[in-house]
C-alpha cells in the first residue's frame, strides 16, 4: 500500500460526520420574496444551494437546504399537517 492510500484511509476514519437529527432543526424564517426566489432558483438549478445562496443577501447554502427539507421533506411535510403518516 503505497503512502497516499494510506494517509486516504487514516483520514476518512478521523473524518466520521456526526448527523444531526432533521427533527432538532429549528424553523428557518424566509420573507416571501426568498421563498419565491428559492422556489423559481430551484427550477432553474436544482440542489445547488451554493448558487441559490449566491442570490439571497446573508442566506448560507446550509440553510437554504435546510429550508427546502423542512418544507418539502416527507416528515416535516406530515408535522405540518397534523401528525405522522
Amino acid at each position: 500500500m503505497d503512502s497516499r492510500r494510506k494517509r486516504q484511509r487514516r483520514t476518512s476514519k478521523r473524518c466520521v460526520s456526526e448527523e444531526v437529527s432533521s427533527v432538532a432543526w429549528e424553523f428557518i424564517d424566509m420573507t416571501e420574496q426568498e421563498e419565491d426566489l428559492i422556489y423559481r432558483m430551484y427550477r432553474l438549478v436544482g440542489d445547488r444551494w451554493d448558487l441559490i445562496a449566491g442570490r439571497i443577501p446573508g442566506r448560507k447554502p446550509e440553510e437554504i437546504e435546510r429550508f427546502w427539507i423542512m418544507r418539502h421533506g416527507e416528515g416535516f411535510t406530515a408535522k405540518r399537517h397534523g401528525g405522522y403518516s
